[in-house]
């Protein structure tokens, strides 16, 4: 039985999953990686971890997939006494003109990103109010507050995220649970390997694209004890875009 501060990580085999995964370390926390299907991917991050003086393991299962989650959140849950963290990261794309979109690629962006975040929250939630102490932050994008050509089904996940955690702020603070979310805008990850990063950088007041780590330190001080007194709140990370 492990009694150490543990965060759980969805998505963290890349990206900011994984840079928050090492941010996480470093503050302390023995880190749960989850991913769906890159184990090696997933055994990297737990390299760079531990590599960073922190401990963790990884685990394999599909947000979106109900009784999958609530089997491995229970198994985590039996073996981790001290969840205080959970990071709602795990996200996909399938971009399209809504009228030429199809309905799975609809439904797999709202399962992974929407649905996985009640599929995980509510069981971590249960072990949190029982501790009465907690911190959840979900990852949703600037995609979520500004129209973006293509995305509706991303953009419909990402703010449903955000409406869902601001309600479930106002239901558990008297636990001393806190739920948060950022809200990162263009990061350097996988999600944007085919953009044209050149024209993009022109809409960016800062010139630049962000980096995962930058998202994950933001990520760290909601989870610290300085956010003490921060829940319900949507922080933008995005170089200026308004």
């Amino acid at each position: 039985m492990n009694d150490q501060k543990t965060a759980i990580v969805t998505g963290a085999s890349r990206g900011i999953g994984r840079a928050t995964a090492v941010e996480l370390a470093k503050a302390g926390y023995f880190v749960i990686i989850n991913y769906k299907s890159n184990e090696a991917a997933a055994q990297e991050t737990l390299n760079l971890v531990r590599n960073n003086g922190g401990e963790g393991e990884i685990q394999q299962f599909d947000v979106a997939d109900n009784a999958q989650t609530k089997e491995a959140v229970k198994a985590i849950t039996e073996h981790h006494k001290n969840i205080q963290v959970l990071i709602n990261n795990a996200g996909i794309t399938a971009d399209g003109l809504f009228m030429m979109l199809g309905e799975d690629e609809w439904d797999s962006v709202i399962d992974t990103s929407l649905k996985g975040f009640y599929n995980m929250t509510k069981p971590v939630l249960r072990e949190m109010v029982r501790k009465k102490r907690g911190s959840i932050i979900s990852v949703s994008s600037l995609s979520a507050l500004m129209p973006n050509r293509g995305q509706s089904n991303y953009s419909a996940a990402k703010a449903g995220i955000i409406a869902a955690s601001r309600s479930l702020a106002t239901e558990v603070a008297r636990f001393g649970i806190r739920v948060n979310v950022v809200a990162p805008g263009l990061i350097q990850t996988d999600m944007i390997k085919d953009a044209p990063v050149e024209q993009i950088k022109q809409i960016i007041p800062m010139a630049r694209l962000g980096k995962p780590e930058e998202v994950a330190s933001v990520i760290r001080f909601l989870c610290s004890d300085d956010a003490s007194y921060v829940t319900g709140q949507v922080i933008g990370i995005n170089g200026g875009i308004c």
